[in-house]
């Protein structure tokens, strides 16, 4: 495997527009995170108004909107979260306000905001805090740094956020109340449907439909492991081995099973069991005797066991994500200040919007920005008028387009900028009423500035470390199928670990594919393995397939495998 030759690729790359404006399908939890923003911000916000000081909200704002994040994380997992995120949300905040009291130059106040925001990205990526990442943070700490502050207000704003931030995570972990196990029921619904997919597409007798996708069977069905993987890491998220938890492992096992043979599979059974997860019903139990249960879940209670990687060795790779952060969010706020602008750090956040994991995503996110903001200035001087006839209804607006933006974003990046952006622009008027035509110019100012020197950093930061990145996932999908094989040429192996093994090979597996469509979307930089990359992803799938045959052999009773047996659950 070592020895193919690897694909030239191209130093240079074409970035795309056909696509990066198509509408996809709605989040099937949009409306969680878009209530859940409104509950955040409504009672903090309108207890300022009856006060007469919503020139306070920026900062009950900087700890409600800390109610978007970790959505889908178990709420034992999302507990944590969400109190990193305030943590970081103060901190940033903290670091913002007390430098906004001690200077007022605009050149260092940029500069911080741009040392805020590269940090926040590197923080957000190697935690994979999930939606919305770093851009809320950069939002936060940099229009703080242009808020007029003295060093004896800062406790008191301090203070402020820490209630907001407080009440958005009671907020967050309300529906735990109702459906404690919701987020689990949805990752493994999402894996059943992906491998009822797949097998849907690959696992039936060769016919045309078949062999049209047949050209797409190593992305379906990387696509269907990852969601699989994906289940588990929400599972072992928490630590705490229940029955409903229990329930659903069953059920990952038996989409482990379909995807190692589709053939064998039955995807309405599979899509059956997907649709009772999303339900309220008990959670499905399939067939399987005690002992073989046990045999099948000890790995991963090994796996709850096993310490987790340090947080410092994951942030190597992402040094040229900070770096692009840094330099074109410095850069795009200087630009923004040569050119007279009053407000900079809407170019500085347009730049911190951008940056994705390699630069042709980067390219599409810039194009969504700039077209989600361009339309949502439209919003902002329809909207304004009404929102500036009394101080309630700017609130109002400010929640309905708080909902409008959360409910949207799911879709595309740039229809929820179309509500973002004319929230974005009320809240700066929560103080005082500003020329509305003043605060448009500068904003399609600003967005075109941060947009344009934002990709210019990225196309100079090159990220030619992408490749070493792959050769590193080459070869821990290599050590994890090597221990995989080598327990599967043992007679009987310790209990639980052929299927913690399995665990590990499918983890490097997903890394092996993730890093590659990184890389490949970069540009400037040495030709990719994509040869050695399609042998590991082979054998590893076969060695994958083989370990689930093994289990089976050695676990399950004969009968119909496709099907399984429903009935009465647990619920959850």
């Amino acid at each position: 495997m070592s020895s193919a030759t690897p694909v030239p690729t191209p130093r240079l790359r074409r970035l795309p527009l056909t696509g990066v404006l198509r509408l996809g399908r709605p989040s099937d939890i949009w409306f969680k995170p878009a209530l859940s923003v409104v509950a955040s911000v409504a009672p903090p916000n309108l207890t300022l108004l009856a006060l007469g000081r919503l020139d306070l909200a920026m900062y009950t704002m900087a700890g409600s909107l800390c109610a978007l994040y970790a959505h889908n994380k178990p709420y034992a997992a999302r507990a944590r979260a969400l109190l990193w995120v305030v943590l970081g949300m103060i901190a940033g905040l903290a670091v913002a306000l007390v430098t906004a009291s001690l200077t007022t130059n605009a050149l260092v106040l940029v500069t911080v905001g741009a040392a805020l925001a590269a940090v926040q990205k590197g923080l957000c990526d190697v935690t994979r805090i999930g939606p919305p990442g770093n851009v809320v943070l950069a939002f936060i700490s940099s229009a703080s740094l242009f808020a007029p502050q003295t060093l004896g207000q800062v406790p008191a704003h301090l203070a402020l956020a820490t209630a907001a931030g407080a009440w958005a995570w009671l907020v967050g972990m309300a529906p735990a109340l109702v459906r404690p196990y919701g987020p689990e029921r949805r990752a493994t619904a999402q894996a059943l449907n992906a491998v009822a997919t797949y097998a849907a597409a690959h696992g039936t007798e060769k016919s045309p439909a078949r062999a049209r996708a047949d050209d797409d069977h190593p992305r379906a069905r990387a696509a269907a492991a990852a969601a699989v993987h994906a289940a588990w890491q929400s599972l072992l998220a928490t630590g705490t081995r229940t029955a409903p938890r229990r329930a659903l492992e069953r059920l990952l096992v038996r989409a482990e099973v379909a995807l190692a043979a589709p053939g064998d599979a039955d995807p309405e059974r599979l899509r059956a069991w997907a649709r009772e997860l999303r339900g309220r019903a008990p959670v499905p139990q399939t067939e399987a005797p005690a002992g073989a249960v046990e045999d099948e879940l000890l790995g991963v209670d090994a796996e709850l066991a096993a310490p987790a990687r340090p947080l410092w060795t994951r942030l190597g790779p992402l040094t040229p994500l900070v770096l692009r952060t840094a330099l074109g969010c410095a850069l795009a706020g200087y630009a923004s200040l040569a050119l007279g602008v009053g407000r900079p750090y809407w170019a500085l956040v347009t730049a911190a919007s951008l940056y994705q994991a390699n630069i042709t995503l980067t390219w599409g996110r810039g194009v969504q920005r700039v077209v989600g903001n361009l339309a949502g200035v439209l919003v902002f001087a329809a909207v304004a008028p009404l929102a500036h006839a009394h101080p309630a209804a700017l609130v109002l607006c400010c929640l309905a387009l708080n909902f409008g933006a959360e409910a949207l974003i799911a879709r595309n990046y740039w229809l929820g900028s179309v509500c973002v952006t004319p929230m974005a622009l009320l809240i700066t008027e929560f103080a005082r009423t500003q020329h509305s035509g003043e605060l448009i110019t500068e904003r399609i100012v600003d967005t075109l500035v941060g947009a344009l020197v934002g990709l210019v950093a990225a196309a100079v930061v090159t990220n030619r470390r992408a490749t070493d990145r792959i050769e590193e996932a080459l070869t821990g999908v290599e050590r994890a199928r090597e221990r995989a094989a080598r327990l599967l040429a043992e007679p009987t192996p310790a209990r639980g670990t052929l299927d913690s093994a399995h665990r590990a090979l499918a983890a490097a597996l997903v890394e092996l594919r993730a890093t590659a469509d990184a890389a490949s979307g970069e540009w400037w930089q040495r030709a990719l393995p994509q040869e050695r990359v399609v042998l590991a992803e082979q054998s590893g799938h076969r060695t994958l397939a083989a370990t689930v045959r093994r289990r089976e052999s050695h676990s399950w009773p004969t009968g119909d495998r496709r099907t399984g047996r429903t009935t009465e659950g647990v619920r959850g």
